[in-house]
């Protein structure tokens, strides 16, 4: 059984990763000291972090809130390659900003990113789809990847387009999401400046 104080800082962590979030990228954008020769390959990471943000929102209906809650198990679009494409998403949009924005930003945004998401957040969102899905979840745990696909094999790709997918929620849950993309990228851009 796991430690009681490991799993309330999980919780915690869950609750709190919209301001730990954004208290990262404060962080990065102190640090930050643009490089003409990055701003590119990091626009490219953003771009591709939005674009999966997108596939992903619009493959679920419940993301968002202060406790971990699924309907029902996604494991088709980009749930069918990665067991958290949002998070991947993220990791490619802060590894943007990170890149553009110099080498200490950088390694300070993948050690806190490996602690948020590696250590603190996914563990305990897994805990809970292990006791709500069982051995469903333990079959596609066996599938498919935390944050790396394992296979692209043709059963795995035949999963990718096995749901649903609704681009209405992306106008209600997602718009918050892609203006703090774009505010972001624009401050750590404007670092070029001052």
């Amino acid at each position: 059984m796991e430690n009681n104080a490991l799993q309330k800082l999980r919780a915690w962590a869950f609750k709190q990763r919209g301001g730990i979030w954004t208290v990262l990228f404060l962080v990065i954008l102190v640090l930050a000291r643009p490089l003409p020769g990055r701003i590119v390959p990091g626009l490219i990471l953003v771009l591709l972090g939005q674009l999966l943000r997108f596939w992903g929102v619009g493959c679920i209906t419940l993301y968002r809130g202060e406790e971990v809650k699924a309907q029902r198990l996604a494991t088709w679009g980009p749930y069918a390659l990665v067991r958290n494409p949002l998070y991947v998403a993220n990791g490619l949009l802060g590894l943007g900003w990170a890149w553009m924005s110099g080498n200490v930003p950088t390694l300070v945004f993948a050690a806190a990113f490996y602690v948020l998401y590696g250590v603190l957040i996914v563990p305990h969102e897994e805990a809970f789809l292990a006791r709500k899905f069982g051995r469903e979840y333990e079959d596609y745990k066996k599938r498919v990847g935390r944050f790396v696909p394992k296979n692209f094999s043709r059963e795995a790709l035949s999963h990718v387009g096995a749901g649903g997918y609704d681009a209405s929620i992306l106008l209600k849950s997602e718009i918050h999401s892609l203006l703090v993309t774009v505010v972001g990228t624009a401050l750590i851009l404007s670092r070029l400046w001052w």
